[in-house]
């Protein structure tokens, strides 16, 4: 069975429950370590899907690092060729990238937990239909992207309009962090605890928050990842019927 590609930019940021979502659908991955030097893939191949995470660096900081036009390359390949993409805050930034939206900095930088609220066309989604309207989400980006001609806002919060999109049937983009355990969310403010302050945040009272908002957190995550790992079984199968 191929497996799917999971972009990795920093120590901390691994799959989180998206991992769980994935064994469960009897899906296998493989982490590409940028960070650790790993080269992206040069093609998609017979990947089953492509899933790129968060990290620190910008969309626009591609002379600091090379590997983000590799990147940018291996989603446009998943994307002409049907591949389910997955990208989480950097990741969602690269994709909507790859599909021609601008990304830059945003008015202020978003770190904590904070309401998000999903659009109409959510409730039709797929993946979030039948989902809250409004819940507490895990934030930490700076950047924020336009959304890409073509695609369909899915939700937003007080400071971003676009913090979910879809973009033809198999490729999503989430600007916030569903996949984050309250293990992951304490690593981060260990890694970055300087920009966390900066914010006007702290570790222990992010670690409280976290607490009370994990457990529906990973309930939303468990129904969205499940039927995003669907999407690759479909995709699969769309495959060998062509």
């Amino acid at each position: 069975m191929s497996k799917i590609w999971v972009l990795q930019h920093t120590a901390c940021e691994t799959l989180g429950s998206i991992a769980d979502a994935l064994e469960a659908e009897a899906l296998a991955w493989q982490y590409v370590r940028v960070f650790e030097g790993m080269p992206v893939p040069a093609e998609i191949a017979d990947a089953g899907g492509l899933i790129v995470m968060g990290g620190p660096m910008g969309v626009y900081e591609q002379d600091r690092h090379p590997h983000l036009k590799d990147e940018l390359r291996l989603i446009e390949a998943a994307l002409k060729t049907g591949k389910p993409v997955l990208g989480v805050c950097l990741g969602s930034q690269l994709l909507a990238a790859a599909l021609g939206a601008a990304v830059r900095k945003g008015p202020r930088k978003e770190i904590g937990w904070y309401p998000i609220r999903l659009s109409a066309a959510a409730s039709e989604d797929r993946l979030w239909s039948g989902a809250p309207r409004e819940f507490m989400a895990m934030h930490w980006h700076g950047d924020v992207f336009d959304l890409p001609a073509g695609a369909v806002n899915l939700a937003s919060s007080d400071l971003t309009p676009h913090q979910a999109f879809r973009y033809g049937t198999y490729a999503y983009g989430l600007l916030f962090h569903l996949e984050m355990t309250a293990e992951m969310i304490g690593e981060m403010a260990a890694a970055f605890g300087e920009e966390l302050r900066q914010t006007g945040g702290d570790a222990q009272h992010l670690a409280a928050q976290s607490a009370e908002n994990c457990p529906r957190l990973a309930a939303i995550g468990e129904i969205v990842f499940t039927r995003w790992a669907r999407l690759v079984h479909e995709a699969r199968s769309a495959a060998r019927t062509i």
